[in-house]
């Protein structure tokens, strides 16, 4: 079968799967998670309490804890391992949003106002750092420090991600490889996390912790790229669209259109990407001229290789059971609709 029918078999079966049903398998799992998520990050202090219990009213998809747990399914069990693999890597997550917020100056969050918002900045950024000291201290009480070393190289990674965007986009060189690097380290590294702990938490197999760290990897790519095609879509995907043009964030799908396009193209639509604030006509250009030049099927092209790379590296590993629902997710992180 060559990759171009995988691929399209792939798309097909995901989009008959909604979260809910992709999460099934390992709903007593995130259940399991969720309690001892709250127990670990709960405080006697009253303001943290007060700002914890918000933030656990505002419930994600829980695609990372889902990747550590389908994970270790596939290669053993879902043990105590893997919940404090799976708090650690969310605590760690959660810290990075509300910092990202802080940040960004975001007003709000997964639907609701964000921490900073409420509480201002300094709140924002005790909290993250409280949360982020919550997961070094899980690692050391329960003894976990191969966790403890494969977390912290993610947050090195994610930090110089975050560094090497901010230095790319002010000098408005972005290339290729470039954006690769910094998805890569940005977002790619934690989800390539998820998969090598939950490995972690199974076996001691070096060949399928290394792999499933790679095989993580390419999932991580591929989600990141899907996220950049949302901000140059025209369906409603439930919400804020555009935000990376307005940010003057260069992806993928402008990278591509951009190499496709003339030069005099070129030089109007960099010029209306450098404006600080843009009309919605300049939006619009952007936005209708990516589509013409194919940016958006070229991106989503590249994201379905890295998927099924993911996909034919995990086909050469020894599961036991479990490989169809980890699929299952994975199709459905590249067909999600937010």
């Amino acid at each position: 079968m060559n990759q171009e029918v995988l691929l399209n078999n792939t798309q097909t079966k995901a989009k008959k799967d909604t979260l809910k049903e992709v999460t099934a398998p390992v709903r007593n799992d995130l259940s399991i998670f969720r309690s001892f998520f709250k127990k670990e990050i709960s405080s006697d202090v009253f303001l943290l309490d007060q700002i914890i219990n918000y933030l656990l009213r505002q419930k994600g998809k829980e695609i990372r804890p889902t990747l550590v747990f389908m994970t270790a399914r596939m290669f053993g069990t879902v043990d105590q391992r893997s919940f404090i693999a799976a708090t650690m890597i969310e605590l760690l997550h959660t810290a990075t949003l509300i910092h990202d917020d802080v940040v960004d100056e975001a007003d709000k969050r997964r639907g609701f106002l964000s921490i900073n918002k409420i509480w201002r900045n300094k709140a924002g950024v005790l909290l993250g750092d409280f949360l982020l000291s919550k997961g070094l201290l899980i690692a050391l009480e329960h003894k976990e420090y191969q966790l403890l070393h494969v977390l912290s190289d993610a947050v090195k990674k994610m930090s110089e991600g975050e560094l090497r965007q901010l230095k790319t986009s002010n000098l408005f060189n972005m290339t290729e490889q470039r954006y690769f690097q910094i998805i890569s380290e940005k977002t790619a590294s934690l989800i390539s996390a998820c998969c090598q702990c939950g490995a972690i938490a199974a076996t001691d197999n070096e060949t399928i912790l290394s792999e499933m760290k790679d095989i993580g990897l390419n999932i991580g790519i591929a989600f990141q790229i899907k996220d950049d095609l949302f901000d140059y879509g025209i369906d409603d995907i439930g919400k804020p669209r555009r935000n990376d043009i307005k940010e003057r964030k260069v992806t993928l799908p402008l990278i591509y259109a951009l190499e496709h396009g003339s030069r005099k193209e070129n030089l109007v639509i960099r010029r209306l990407m450098r404006k600080r604030k843009k009309t919605g006509k300049d939006i619009d250009r952007i936005v209708s001229f990516v589509h013409e030049k194919e940016g958006l099927k070229l991106a989503e092209q590249k994201m379905k290789q890295f998927t099924e790379s993911a996909l034919n590296s995990l086909r050469a590993l020894p599961v036991t059971s479990g490989y169809d629902d980890f699929e299952a997710l994975v199709n459905f992180i590249i067909t999600r609709k937010k």
